[in-house]
């Protein structure tokens, strides 16, 4: 990976719709070498996809919480049956496995306190291998889904 790769995934990254055309405009390339060096970001896994990237508040979910998991068991089976679990709940949108305690940590939105305390009875407390949750509400974003630096 050279500059001009690191200047096209910027580019991207600031906007996703661009055509090849603007964007080999964008980085001084014509366009069928930045076509072939997209194409190679594609294919290597730098560029993993492309989507829309959805204000959650606009579509009602306006409740995120962090939610901090310690285990009660970490043996193979548990963690992997745990980790698909929470992979199979909308309302996780990360999950990250951590060194030391807590174990993991789960960023949630919901679309207000009940609709969380809901998940958090009847999926998060009962997800395999849980010994304590501990949540704290997020109250704003101050640095949010900021693009890799090139």
């Amino acid at each position: 990976m050279d500059d001009l790769d690191r200047t096209i995934l910027a580019e991207l990254q600031e906007d996703g719709r661009l055509t090849v055309t603007e964007l080999a405009a964008r980085v001084g390339l014509s366009l069928s070498p930045c076509h072939r060096r997209l194409r190679e970001l594609e294919r290597g896994g730098a560029i993993r996809g492309y989507r829309a990237v959805v204000d959650a508040e606009a579509v009602g979910l306006k409740f995120e919480a962090l939610v901090f998991v310690t285990m009660r068991q970490e043996d193979r089976g548990t963690v992997s049956a745990f980790e698909e679990a929470v992979a199979d709940i909308p309302q996780v949108l990360q999950a990250q496995r951590l060194f030391g305690d807590p174990d993991y940590l789960l960023r949630i939105v919901s679309t207000d306190l009940p609709a969380f305390q809901r998940l958090y009875d009847e999926k998060l407390a009962t997800l395999p291998g849980v010994q304590r949750l501990s949540s704290t509400l997020v109250m704003k974003h101050v640095v949010y889904e900021r693009p890799l630096p090139a």
